[in-house]
């Protein structure tokens, strides 16, 4: 395939030939061969795929909500090509044999994808860790979906473990001590706000940073919902990531999402909401990551502290970034670099992230020019509701997965219509395809930070006496 006249992140315009599974070539004027699809991208953006290193796909265990099928269609329908599934399935993935069954199922994946291993009292490191796993984690700090939750003992042996091998840990991060046990007592949609509080996470990040930071070990922070919480991983030089609903939803949303806007960590006061999106902006977040984790409308719709937590989001991520960069509020080059470059250094993916001579041919095809508000009839997850309803975005017209074409319509058509088709199934376990992790090991692709100007435990100490609505 040959994409002619693309603008890509950085605002080139560019020839693109993808030749087999990688990028043969980025230049000027390539000339047209007969064998190959010509593109034309004249005003469109042409954009590595996103790497959504946060995803829950629910197989096994609870595939009404979602499946490896539906979610990967999802993904390739919204521009991601690399998920990152999390480990509370049912079986949890937390040994040799859980892992395997796990992969079997992703064998029907459209996108290439990743298995993280879990960390439970049960966990068995040695087949566990014997396997092809992205990463460790998310290692559960408090109760979230899976009841997973650790001490820190256990978090330690797990950080030891994981270090001896050189695969990243991914941390959940609330300290439950924290929690505002008083809003127990109430039963209006903000009560799980109210509980699980700003402070518990700043916190627990804080600590698991110490911890880490004591070991001479790095650890990935999941789903930072906090300014406070994203500063203390920042200056402790651990890297983290913001979900796009902690990015555009606030606790004022619980009016009209109700009990749909439960997840952990919880929704937070507009004023931190717009000092997260400001640090997402400025590059003290690494990364964006969906964390979607689908839920059925019928099981969402219960009392505050009967429905499950989690939203969808792995569709919508990419294109509501992209609506942003259309309106000048994010730069294209920073939606690369949160969605696609970020992440492949973060988690050792050399051959991902970028669009260059001789990378995966992971590519994503846009106009900018048009939006279409998200809609959930139009989605493809097994979930039927989404908690952007309504909002414009940028959705793609061609999505390749390695130079597969898995997801394309017609550029007049809107998305969820007639002329969608989808590719097959190409998705391939990320490890296994590079030969297990970059020999650079857990360092090697890390983001650099400025020098720490905080002990990790000062900071720490700070969160805990900080007042409950001090909106740092």
């Amino acid at each position: 395939m040959l994409f002619r006249n693309a603008t890509l992140a950085d605002g080139r315009r560019r020839d693109v030939r993808v030749s087999g599974e990688t990028v043969a070539a980025v230049g000027e004027d390539l000339g047209v061969r007969e064998d190959e699809r010509t593109v034309d991208a004249t005003g469109k953006r042409l954009l590595p795929g996103m790497i959504d290193a946060h995803v829950h796909f629910r197989e096994p265990g609870d595939s009404h909500k979602e499946d490896w099928t539906t979610g990967s269609a999802s993904a390739a329908a919204g521009g991601v090509t690399t998920v990152v599934d999390q480990p509370n399935t049912s079986p949890p993935t937390v040994d040799g044999a859980a892992f395997d069954e796990k992969a079997a199922l992703a064998a029907d994946s459209l996108v290439d994808f990743g298995l993280n291993g879990g960390v439970t009292a049960d966990w068995d490191p040695d087949s566990l860790l014997d396997r092809d796993i992205f990463a460790l984690g998310e290692v559960f700090l408090a109760d979230s979906t899976g009841n997973m939750g650790i001490e820190e003992p256990l978090f330690l042996d797990a950080l030891a473990e994981a270090d001896a091998r050189d695969v990243t840990v991914t941390v959940h991060a609330e300290d439950a001590g924290l929690f505002n046990v008083s809003a127990q007592e109430r039963d209006d949609a903000d009560a799980w706000s109210a509980y699980r509080t700003a402070r518990a996470e700043a916190a627990a990040v804080g600590r698991a940073c110490e911890v880490a930071a004591e070991r001479d070990t790095t650890i990935h922070v999941a789903h930072t919902s906090t300014p406070r919480g994203i500063d203390i991983a920042a200056d402790a030089g651990m890297t983290c990531e913001v979900t796009p609903h902690h990015m555009y939803l606030s606790r004022n949303d619980l009016r009209e999402l109700g009990t749909h806007g439960r997840m952990n960590p919880p929704l937070r006061r507009e004023k931190r909401r717009q000092r997260v999106y400001d640090r997402v902006v400025d590059g003290t977040v690494d990364m964006v990551a969906t964390d979607h984790a689908p839920h059925t409308a019928d099981e969402k719709d219960a009392e505050i502290w009967d429905a499950p937590s989690g939203v969808p989001g792995v569709e919508t991520a990419l294109p509501l970034l992209l609506a942003d960069a259309r309106t000048g509020d994010l730069t294209y080059e920073r939606v690369r670099d949160l969605t696609a470059a970020n992440p492949a250094d973060v988690f050792d993916l050399p051959n991902k992230g970028r669009v260059a001579e001789g990378m995966d041919a992971d590519l994503v095809l846009v106009d900018p020019g048009k939006t279409h508000p998200i809609r959930a009839d139009r989605l493809h997850t097994k979930c039927d509701w989404t908690p952007f309803e309504g909002r414009e975005a940028v959705f793609p017209e061609l999505t390749l997965v390695r130079g597969s074409v898995v997801y394309e319509r017609d550029a007049g058509d809107r998305p969820g219509g007639e002329s969608e088709t989808f590719g097959d199934a190409v998705g391939r376990n990320v490890r296994t395809a590079a030969g297990g992790r970059d020999e650079r090991g857990s360092e090697g692709g890390r983001l650099s930070r400025g020098d720490e100007t905080e002990s990790i435990a000062d900071l720490a100490a700070e969160v805990v006496e900080e007042p409950p609505d001090e909106e740092r």
